[in-house]
């Protein structure tokens, strides 16, 4: 460990720093253990970008981090001489979010690079839309997503409007951490940058082209006409970005009956309603619940402040309750809808359709890709891979994007964009809706009607927060463990194969036969279990959590509720015996 206390120092007597940032450092004299935390390294540039709590000091996100992040990423594009193409620059609505925009923006400029930022706050989905509309060669999205509200992140796409993967996310990675001195870090004066031109605003001319795009993805425009009128809809940004785009392509479809949760309308970086603005997470729900039994609404949908995460609820008319849909619930439905709509529009599928999804999602989706007849491919987890897949069919013209989705609450119909668009999810989620009106059932009656195809799948997680240079420490150990001691059995399942994505390994417990995964390296232990279930465990990329996700398959929902209770007690007993 480097010499927290010098680094720290060294912050206070560089006139480089401004005197707000020495403020609050110095106020922080006395606390050792903050002044480690803030110092004892520096916030890690990942494969895909920044994220941390906002504040001064190396591992922390201040204008001081993103501009010398940025500065990497500018050494790299004038290596790939593509700086004409220039940068589009988005944010969202959380504290510091246009602050940080500036700041990368301005440093681009000031290495001679065009940058193209929109005038206010706008969803991830649209920043990767505007990336390939632009042709910008790459694109930074400052965002924390669902992230508690002391973050913020920064999100780095390339030309192809996906995050960056690799090679250029390696390439990039060296690049920030060669930039060592924050003093050789280049910015430049706004009114300059705008009178040389390199400095661009954007915004309606992109917003117009990604709604028109998102309304040409209608697959039952008669159902809409139909029922959009009549099917209520409560939404909410959860103070976020998607309030704006969600409603105007909503709007202009046809339905009609959209009410907003008033409280959480209007963006704001404090999230005074929700503790943790993830739609994942039941609090979120709590305004939008009461508002949908005050108007009986058939769906409550809520976006997470990027909007790139859609969750939802749906009334079942039989019981008058409003169940919940996990992000692979709502993914399934999505893909069987969109692949059974297609289909039946277009007389057939391309023969090299596919479906893809993430290793952690639910095993339901293979069943749907057979049913189809589709292909089938797994990425690791986060959208960038299934980005990644979509840029090799385009490369190679092998391959037909249908649907992709992450059990994450994320999914992307279209492929106008290369992230997970919650946006185009919602348009298609209430699409959906309209149309098994026609067939005289509820969103939740198709639930069921999937589950009687393909089984009734259960997929769960169970997510550990570990802080601090302790946690990762502790989050190592686990990691360690179970790799040096597979589990054989757990929920009265027997483990079937033990795939470890960091040594590339997929070992057949019966007959010992090791075999590659095929996917990139990633510290990743996952075990293929009897009757379709599985245990996926891995620390997570954005968080200071460790993840272990697990599905079960039974013959009804009282019996798949019963396996994945036993499951997921003894995963929490595994976890907690170390």
């Amino acid at each position: 460990m480097r010499d927290y206390r010098k680094v720290y120092e060294e912050w206070l007597s560089n006139p480089y720093f401004d005197e707000d940032t020495k403020a609050e450092l110095r106020a922080l004299a006395d606390n050792d253990d903050q002044i480690k935390e803030r110092f004892y390294t520096d916030l890690e540039f990942g494969t895909g970008g920044l994220r941390g709590v906002i504040g001064a000091g190396t591992n922390r996100m201040n204008v001081y981090t993103v501009r010398k992040a940025t500065q990497g990423l500018a050494n790299y594009i004038k290596r790939m001489n593509a700086c004409e193409k220039g940068v589009a620059i988005a944010f969202d609505s959380r504290r510091m979010s246009p602050e940080f925009a500036d700041v990368a923006a301005l440093c681009l400029n000031a290495n001679g690079i065009k940058t193209y930022v929109f005038e206010s706050l706008r969803p991830t989905p649209v920043l990767s839309f505007a990336v390939r509309y632009l042709g910008a060669t790459a694109g930074i999205n400052i965002t924390a997503s669902h992230n508690p509200p002391e973050y913020n992140g920064y999100k780095v796409y390339w030309e192809d409007g996906a995050q960056i993967i690799p090679p250029h996310d390696v390439e990039i990675l060296k690049e920030v951490k060669n930039v060592t001195d924050y003093n050789n870090v280049l910015t430049m004066d706004k009114a300059e940058a705008v009178k040389k031109g390199l400095y661009n605003v954007i915004g309606k001319e992109i917003d117009d082209s990604y709604t028109e795009t998102l309304k040409k993805l209608v697959l039952r425009p008669e159902a809409i006409k139909e029922w959009g009128d009549k099917l209520k809809i409560v939404y909410t940004p959860l103070h976020g970005t998607g309030n704006l785009p969600v409603r105007r392509v909503l709007k202009e479809l046809g339905f009609k009956n959209v009410t907003v949760v008033p409280e959480q309308e209007l963006p704001d970086g404090n999230f005074p309603t929700v503790s943790y603005p993830n739609p994942e997470a039941k609090e979120a729900f709590a305004l939008g619940l009461a508002l949908a039994k005050k108007i009986d609404a058939d769906l409550v949908l809520a976006n997470d402040p990027d909007a790139d995460r859609l969750g939802v609820y749906v009334k079942d008319t039989k019981s008058g309750e409003y169940i919940s849909l996990t992000g692979n619930m709502s993914g399934c439905l999505l893909a069987d809808y969109e692949i059974m709509s297609r289909k039946e529009k277009d007389g057939k599928l391309p023969a090299d359709g596919t479906l893809i999804t993430t290793i952690v999602s639910t095993n339901m989706a293979r069943d749907i890709a057979d049913y189809y007849k589709t292909d089938y491919i797994e990425v690791l987890t986060g959208f960038k891979f299934i980005g990644g897949k979509m840029r090799e069919f385009d490369e190679t013209g092998k391959g037909t994007y249908l649907f992709g989705f992450e059990e994450s609450y994320g999914c992307l119909i279209g492929d106008h964009a290369r992230d997970k668009d919650a946006v185009v999810a919602t348009m298609a989620l209430c699409e959906a809706a309209a149309y098994y009106k026609t067939r005289n059932m509820t969103l939740w009656d198709a639930m069921i009607e999937l589950y009687e195809r393909y089984g009734y799948y259960k997929d769960d997680i169970i997510s550990v927060t570990m802080k601090g240079i302790t946690g990762l420490q502790k989050i190592s150990e686990i990691m360690d463990t179970l790799r040096n001691n597979p589990v054989k059995e757990i929920g009265g399942l027997k483990t079937l194969a033990v795939r470890d994505y960091k040594a590339d390994t997929r070992t057949d417990l019966k007959n010992g036969v090791v075999t590659k995964t095929g996917l990139p390296n990633s510290n990743v232990l996952y075990y293929e279990l009897e009757n379709n279930s599985y245990l996926c465990v891995r620390p997570s990329g954005t968080e200071p959590k460790i993840k272990l996700y697990f599905g079960v398959k039974g013959t009804s929902l009282a019996d798949a509720d019963e396996r994945s209770k036993k499951l997921g007690t003894e995963v929490k007993a595994l976890l907690e015996s170390m």
